[in-house]
């Protein structure tokens, strides 16, 4: 790597952060989820303080013609409206000094905005995270962006006065003496060294707009000493946020209304979504893209044939994206893909083992509506069908990216509605073989896997049969929607031959008794009277609650071989893997109706 790609310049706090409040320098932080703890604000300050190292920034240079960027467009605004440089690496360290110096609020992980308190002792030369009780006590400074903010309107000296005063005021109400003389010096001193701060100065890596974005990316892995890696969506979330500030909030917005449940909102039963999964699906759906490096080389506006950046090229990028993530956010489309997830079995996130099936379900379905025009009653067979087929056979786990890339080939030769639905209906043929759900299917339900897509499948096949709770009246499905606003669910996933049963007879290894054939969906009334009851013993009460009929039927529904109770456990697991199976074979044929 040619060296005159980066070059390395020590620069002051303060620089740094006005050139971020002007915005000369682009901190995308300030509009994405904070992660830090304020207790590690106030560890950073006081490394600071001490002339401890606190780690370095890394900016990279913008490709465009910075010079016609800069404009003054009123007070409450930045003086630059497009970035100098972004920042890549040290975005949270960065964040946090602004945000304590100088009283600029952060959003939280729930997006909710919040400000970063941090305390100062002018007396001890003492930081902490702030409280009510700090508010109250005169000897504290309650928030050190007020030292900052008194600097900037030339008022430290009405501001050190007044501490002096209250604290006097306070030893008084204490029956302690005044501030001595040493005790004021050391107030000027510590007042002085906080505000010292601003001089701090911070190893400062910049890269220059000729680097690309593998260069950008190896740099950051080899100087990083955390080991972590610079992602695809890193570089867009960052590159939206500082050129492209609106679509920044409409991402985050619609990120933090899919947590609360509220009418007309992103809110779903099925995922959390973050601002990458929402990049992604813009990304699939604009560009037909599932590898982000090419997508951030885009929207950087790299020609991907010449390797020029030009300005006109970021906007017609930008663009595309943009309309691509109003059809993603559009909450008709949003739900409409909700529901038809629900439709194949999949009402509730706890049967998602994968936020990729989700995303690229989504995805396929704008590209099956907008690019094919599937009438609607095709549209929610054919994505019902292929969420149902995808998520059971892992099609979005491991390799998705190769995946994804090779499904996007095969759709340029797909030409209209009924040629995509011939391609669904193959692909999943290819899939949904015979031997697959008599041979494969039942080996991949051999697992003792917390978190299983086949037995989540299997779930969402009852859901699919509207298959009632075992030895209940109650349809499964209707558990799952109780618990998804809670905590807890209102139903437990119970061992058919109980744990300490199994114990009991000598199966001391969790793997053989955590398999996921030795489980099924239980209320909890029977949960707990079944217990640690032994298989023949609970069954023989049931089957004379129940009568023959309703029996039988309820061990069919849930693939419980007859006289189950009485068989050798190993062998109870391999006849009722077979049995899941074609459970699962039955709600697709149902959905194929």
């Amino acid at each position: 790597m040619d060296s005159t790609l980066f070059k390395s310049v020590p620069t002051k706090v303060g620089e740094l952060v006005r050139n971020v409040l002007s915005g000369r320098i682009g901190l995308p932080d300030l509009q994405r989820p904070f992660v830090w703890k304020d207790n590690k604000v106030r560890e950073l300050l006081d490394s600071m303080i001490k002339g401890y190292p606190i780690g370095y920034i890394m900016l990279w240079e913008s490709p465009v013609d910075y010079e016609t960027k800069k404009t003054s467009i009123g007070a409450n605004d930045k003086t630059y409206d497009e970035p100098k440089d972004l920042v890549i690496d040290g975005q949270q360290r960065l964040t946090a000094l602004v945000a304590a110096m100088y009283g600029i609020k952060i959003k939280d992980k729930n997006f909710n905005e919040r400000e970063i308190k941090i305390s100062f002792n002018p007396l001890k030369r003492e930081f902490s995270v702030w409280s009510s009780a700090f508010e109250r006590d005169p000897e504290w400074i309650s928030k050190i962006s007020d030292v900052f903010l008194a600097e900037e309107n030339h008022s430290i000296p009405s501001l050190r006065k007044q501490y002096i005063r209250e604290a006097n005021e306070g030893r008084k109400k204490k029956g302690l003496p005044e501030l001595s003389d040493e005790e004021e010096y050391a107030v000027e001193e510590n007042i002085k060294a906080l505000l010292d701060l601003s001089s701090y100065l911070l190893p400062t890596l910049e890269i220059n707009y000729n680097a690309d974005e593998e260069d950008v990316a190896d740099i950051f892995v080899r100087v990083n000493s955390g080991g972590q890696s610079l992602t695809e969506h890193n570089f867009i979330q960052t590159l939206i946020s500082v050129y492209e500030n609106d679509v920044s909030d409409m991402i985050n917005d619609f990120s933090e209304k899919s947590r609360i449940p509220a009418n007309n909102t992103s809110y779903n039963n099925l995922l959390v979504v973050e601002p990458s999964h929402l990049i992604r699906m813009a990304v699939g759906v604009g560009f037909r893209r599932a590898r982000l490096k090419y997508a951030y080389m885009l929207l950087r506006g790299k020609n991907l044939e010449t390797g020029e950046f030009s300005e006109a090229k970021r906007r017609e990028n930008l663009s595309k994206f943009r309309e691509a993530l109003e059809r993603v956010m559009d909450l008709n489309n949003w739900h409409s893909f909700i529901n038809i997830a629900a439709e194949a079995g999949y009402i509730s996130d706890k049967l998602i083992a994968s936020s990729n099936a989700v995303v690229f379900n989504y995805v396929l379905y704008l590209i099956a509506k907008y690019d094919y025009n599937l009438d609607s009653m095709s549209l929610k067979k054919c994505i019902s069908k292929w969420f149902f087929m995808s998520t059971i056979t892992y099609f979005y786990t491991g390799s998705t990216e190769s995946e994804v890339e090779k499904q996007f080939a095969d759709l340029r030769n797909v030409n209209n509605a009924q040629e995509f639905i011939k391609y669904i209906d193959n692909v999943i043929a290819t899939r949904f073989t015979d031997d697959y759900f008599e041979y494969t299917l039942p080996n991949e339900l051999n697992s003792s896997a917390a978190i299983s897509p086949t037995w989540n499948g299997y779930v969402a096949s009852q859901i699919v049969l509207n298959t009632t709770m075992l030895f209940s009246n109650t349809p499964i499905s209707k558990y799952f929607v109780l618990g998804v606003s809670g905590t807890k669910s209102a139903i437990d996933k119970h061992h058919i031959f109980p744990k300490n049963y199994l114990y009991g007879i000598g199966f001391t290894s969790d793997r053989e008794r955590n398999q996921l054939a030795n489980f099924t969906y239980l209320d909890y009334a029977t949960n707990i009277d079944i217990s640690d009851k032994s298989p023949a013993e609970y069954v023989g009460e049931y089957r004379t609650k129940l009568g023959e009929e309703k029996y039988k039927k309820a061990c069919a529904e849930h693939a419980l071989p007859d006289n189950f109770e009485r068989m050798e456990y190993m062998n109870f697991l391999t006849e009722r893997r077979k049995l899941m199976a074609q459970i699962i074979k039955r709600a697709y044929l149902e959905l194929c109706k």
